[in-house]
């Protein structure tokens, strides 16, 4: 390559650069509002609008609010006790930490053997 098509080039792709540049850096504004021509005309009254919601006020209070539900969820019952938790825990933790450890358990499954005799490990001989 020659020395005038490299200055070429390197001229070209600064003035692309600085065109891009340029073009990224404009100022965006919001658009402004908008204006509905069509004035809102109500069809019920203050006082209708008042007694509609008043009427309701438990059910709109059910409608946007999580808690009554909670509230009669029933609460979780374990069908293991503590000491049953406890080793099953304590026999899973060499599983674990193989499959948090940095190859992501690969090298704990390929010292396995396979669970099912038709699962084949890539590499392994039929």
């Amino acid at each position: 390559m020659n020395r005038n098509l490299a200055s070429t080039l390197i001229v070209t792709g600064t003035a692309a650069a600085a065109l891009a540049l340029a073009a990224m850096s404009t100022v965006a504004h919001a658009d402004d509002i908008t204006i509905d021509p069509n004035p809102f005309v109500s069809t019920k009254s203050r006082a209708q609008v008042r007694a509609e919601v008043i009427g309701r006020a438990e059910e709109i209070r059910m409608a946007h609010a999580e808690a009554p539900m909670e509230m009669n969820r029933a609460p979780f019952r374990s069908t293991l006790t503590r000491a049953q938790v406890r080793e099953e825990y304590m026999a899973s933790r060499n599983e674990v930490k193989a499959f948090t450890s940095e190859d992501s358990g690969s090298a704990y499954l390929a010292s396995r053997q396979p669970r099912r005799s038709d699962v084949m490990m890539a590499g392994t001989e039929r």
